[in-house]
């Protein structure tokens, strides 16, 4: 690490640190706050940016880096505008007075062209700036209608059904309620390695899809294209297929595709043109770090970002520019032009987390990283969940409501009470900020 700048800071300073994917803690920091460091090695793998120390003290972002100096002066950014092979880690520390300012590798660096007009204002402004400039040199997506969506995820998990989504898909019209995607997440097929077989306790899928291209909505399903399960059918036929540990997760050690091996590439072709085949036109991308992570691949002068990167593009190319790509478990910086949307924030709480005892886990993150929506692509703060059961209704609902991007929710409908329909109305009403 080399040091870069060192900011005179007051006592109101603040760091901004980007983190490296959708699930990596990302927020504001004052002088003092506790950095957010995970507690395991899979909590590493899968929420920070693996194969890169965290510093014992101090800040890391993975490349953005943004100090408020405090006391009305301009914030300072510290970033690169090219993440197409590699991203810079930058590091902020207070040191006395100072925020000393450490990169592994050339940055751009630059003062915000913006007057402080409130506590806050300079730092938020430097994001927009840093936004805008990345978002073009990247050729962000940023064109496309905001969906309104009905997701399975948070009733249903991964025990949904065929019968399921055609319930919710008629009270949708029933309670004439505006959603133009249905989709279908975690439990259709048999998951990691195996995309193209269908969950015999799921139903058709086919007919599902056909249900919903009925009614004149977009069918959507989810994936995790890049991640394989190491004791999965496809792992052990094709060891020379994998890459590195792509943490843990349906009872399983995960393992990353290499997406610079023609064969993989051939394999994911084959899945999404089933998939897009069908009449699916909307991908929920989730666990797509599993392609980044540091390894040997067939194409030994490919980076992992690199490799990443080829493998989004094979998906765009096969599903269509028309295609409506969500990024989820996605690395930030590198996936700017290639996805629609993008999920900036953990899942909001995972099964059994419906009394609110696993909190509102996406807030921070999602509030945080607001000004992306609009310079990278449409922001997704994660589904509003409306039933009375979930304990954090209204707190959750506030954040939602507030957030730009994606409309979605995720209930049962016929388990919403009048103050849960309420809710949803709002949201599918509500523009994108």
């Amino acid at each position: 690490m080399s040091i870069i700048d060192e900011v005179p800071a007051g006592s109101d300073a603040r760091v901004y640190a980007e983190g490296w994917q959708s699930w990596s803690p990302t927020t504001w920091y004052h002088r003092g706050t506790p950095p957010h460091r995970p507690a395991e090695q899979w909590q590493h793998t899968m929420r920070f940016r693996p194969g890169r120390t965290l510093p014992d003290e101090g800040l890391q972002g993975e490349g953005l880096v943004v100090v408020e100096p405090g006391g009305g002066a301009p914030a300072r950014v510290y970033g690169t505008l090219d993440a197409s092979s590699e991203v810079p880690s930058i590091r902020a520390e207070w040191q006395g007075e100072r925020v000393v300012v450490h990169a592994d590798a050339p940055i751009e660096t630059w003062t915000a062209d913006v007057v402080p007009t409130a506590p806050g204002s300079a730092g938020q402004r430097a994001l927009e700036e840093f936004g805008d400039r990345f978002g073009v040199a990247s050729g962000a997506r940023v064109a496309a209608s905001v969906p309104r969506v009905w997701c399975t995820w948070y009733r249903y998990f991964e025990d949904v059904r065929a019968s399921d989504v055609v319930e919710n898909l008629r009270a949708l019209d029933d309670l004439a309620l505006d959603v133009d995607v249905v989709q279908i997440d975690d439990g259709w097929s048999l998951g990691t390695g195996q995309w193209t077989d269908p969950n015999p306790q799921f139903g058709s899928l086919a007919d599902t899809v056909r249900a919903i291209r009925d009614s004149g909505r977009r069918a959507g399903i989810w994936l995790a294209p890049f991640s394989v399960g190491a004791r999965s059918d496809l792992a052990q036929r094709h060891p020379g297929w994998l890459t590195g540990p792509a943490g843990y997760n349906w009872g399983d050690d995960l393992v990353g595709l290499d997406l610079t091996h023609p064969e993989v590439r051939m394999y994911l072709s084959d899945v999404l043109s089933r998939i897009r085949d069908l009449g699916v036109d909307y991908l929920k991308l989730d666990f797509l770090y599993s392609g980044a992570v540091p390894a040997t691949r067939h194409d030994p002068d490919s980076s992992p970002i690199a490799a990443y990167r080829s493998g989004l593009s094979l998906v765009r190319e096969v599903m269509g520019d028309e295609a409506f790509l969500l990024g989820c478990g996605a690395p930030i910086l590198p996936s700017v032009g290639l996805v629609d949307a993008m999920r900036v924030s953990p899942d909001t709480f995972h099964e059994g987390g419906e009394d609110g005892s696993q909190g509102l886990r996406g807030q921070m993150s999602l509030e945080a990283r607001a000004w992306q929506h609009g310079r990278f692509w449409i922001n997704d703060p994660d589904c509003l969940v409306a039933r009375p059961l979930f304990a954090l209704r209204e707190e959750w609902a506030d954040v939602v409501l507030a957030a730009p991007g994606l409309r979605g929710f995720s209930d049962r409908i016929s388990e919403l009470d009048d103050r849960g329909l309420e809710l949803v109305r709002q949201l599918l009403k509500e523009p994108a900020a």
